[in-house]
């Protein structure tokens, strides 16, 4: 035997676990207006005229879907304002609701590149290693472990980058008073000479210029390119030659880094625990009493749209009734087609009014009204002062 199911009766009472997803079921502003919309669509489509084929679960589930559309189209927006600052911050918090404040971070980020590469700073880390040099050889293979010792990895098996190779003479400064070599300050000897030899060496630039002690450096620089064989190097795929000829066996040092710490894009993070792309950016559903005016307002007119897409349906399930002598068409294929519009007008009106009140937008309208600002102030008479 059939069942009958009973249709909209006129008034509905809402009670927690009504709604399909129970999302805001416990909110006592979603409680209140969930009766009212729905007692409100009820009649904007006719009753008490007409009887209208729903149920109040219908009703309650198209406003907990309008109430989600508004969430996600805001969040959307937001997500999207937002994404290049919440990169790389922890998935942990809710942000609905909340204010994201820019900041430098990305740049900051960005600039620990160039950091790395011009070796001040950056977010690789520089390693040490040692390559034993020996007498009268000057070309090295960097892939012999047995010279070469890395403090982390393994030569000629992890991917290394040379940044800095320690081999270079002795500082001009270290011989400025080495007066034995010829090229040094030999105003000591002068010194005790005059027997001034036991005060600190520190009168020498008390009587000379600065410029002077400039020169001598310069001097000696130039004597240890002109006159000796200057210490260089040249580092071409993995090897190592040296200038000049090491008379005795020693250690150089290098700084370099591994390639694959450099290269790897998810140093900073992992899916799990930082914020990479669209899809985990922490936007959740909304506290409904958070909602303004505006927002519910945009809510109750998409639930009238949804409601008139279902019962559209239900309608459309018959597109005439037969009664004795004739046959009554119902507006099923009628109210689809006007919901889907009213849909679609209010999903592009709400994405306009978010887009107007992007950032960009609200700094450029701010700057245009300083000016504006500006010209009203420029036109009003300057006083005249009077001493």
């Amino acid at each position: 035997m059939a069942k009958n199911i009973p249709i909209w009766p006129g008034s509905a009472s809402f009670f927690s676990g009504d709604t399909p997803f129970g999302l805001y079921d416990t909110d006592t502003d979603f409680q209140s207006d969930i009766e009212k919309t729905s007692e409100w669509c009820a009649k904007r489509l006719g009753y008490p005229i007409v009887d209208i084929e729903l149920q109040d679960i219908n009703f309650f589930a198209c406003f907990e879907e309008s109430v989600t559309e508004y969430g996600s189209q805001v969040n959307y927006y937001n997500i999207k304002e937002n994404l290049l600052t919440l990169k790389g911050t922890a998935t942990g918090s809710d942000l609905t609701h909340k204010e994201i404040t820019p900041n430098f971070g990305r740049v900051i980020s960005l600039t620990q590149k160039y950091g790395t590469e011009a070796g001040a700073g950056g977010d690789t880390t520089y390693y040490s290693a040692s390559l034993q040099l020996t007498a009268s050889k000057q070309v090295y293979d960097l892939t012999d472990s047995s010279m070469f010792k890395l403090e982390s990895g393994s030569a000629g098996t992890d991917n290394i980058e040379i940044k800095r190779v320690f081999y270079q003479g002795s500082p001009a400064m270290t011989r400025y008073f080495d007066p034995y070599i010829g090229t040094g300050n030999g105003s000591d000897q002068l010194l005790d000479g005059f027997g001034y030899g036991n005060y600190s060496p520190a009168v020498n630039f008390l009587m000379l210029p600065m410029y002077g002690d400039l020169l001598r450096v310069q001097a000696i620089e130039f004597n240890d390119t002109v006159r000796k064989s200057a210490y260089s190097f040249e580092l071409r795929n993995n090897r190592l030659k040296v200038f000049p000829d090491p008379k005795t066996s020693y250690k150089i040092w290098i700084e370099y880094i591994k390639t694959d710490d450099r290269n790897n894009p998810t140093k900073n993070g992992t899916l799990a625990d930082t914020i990479t792309d669209f899809s985990n950016a922490t936007y959740d559903d909304m506290i409904y009493s958070n909602i303004n005016h505006p927002g519910k307002q945009w809510i109750r007119k998409y639930t009238l749209a949804l409601v008139k897409e279902l019962l559209g349906a239900v309608r459309s399930k018959y597109s005439s009734i037969p009664i004795p002598g004739a046959e009554v068409n119902v507006d099923g294929d009628t109210l689809r087609s006007e919901a889907a519009v009213e849909k679609e007008n209010l999903i592009s009106q709400l994405r306009e009014d978010l887009e107007a009140s992007s950032r960009r937008n609200l700094l450029e309208r701010q700057k245009e009204e300083s000016e504006f600002i500006g010209e009203t102030m420029n036109k009003i008479p300057y006083g005249i002062y009077i001493g």
